[in-house]
């Protein structure tokens, strides 16, 4: 499978790319859609959601700041009705 990674890798043109990296690609993608920090948990063999979060804390900073932009956006459409 490595080697097979690698060669498509170097045929489509991307940089120097870890197999390894797919599953952090997996895993950021994920939590950005929705899945639960349990479920991406539970489906990498984490032995802990904390060690998850630990490792892609960056993406629940983004999805934070989403979160504050949404009900931002809707207080103010509320308090205009």
């Amino acid at each position: 499978v490595y080697g097979h990674f690698k060669r498509i890798v170097k045929e489509i043109g991307m940089p120097e790319t870890r197999f390894h990296d797919l599953r952090h690609s997996y895993a950021v993608n994920a939590l950005q859609n929705g899945d639960t920090p349990k479920d991406v948990s539970d489906q990498l063999g984490h032995y802990s959601t904390a060690f998850t979060m630990d490792v892609y804390g960056a993406v629940s900073d983004t999805m934070r700041r989403a979160s504050q932009e949404r009900m931002e956006n809707y207080i103010l459409q509320v308090s205009k009705g």
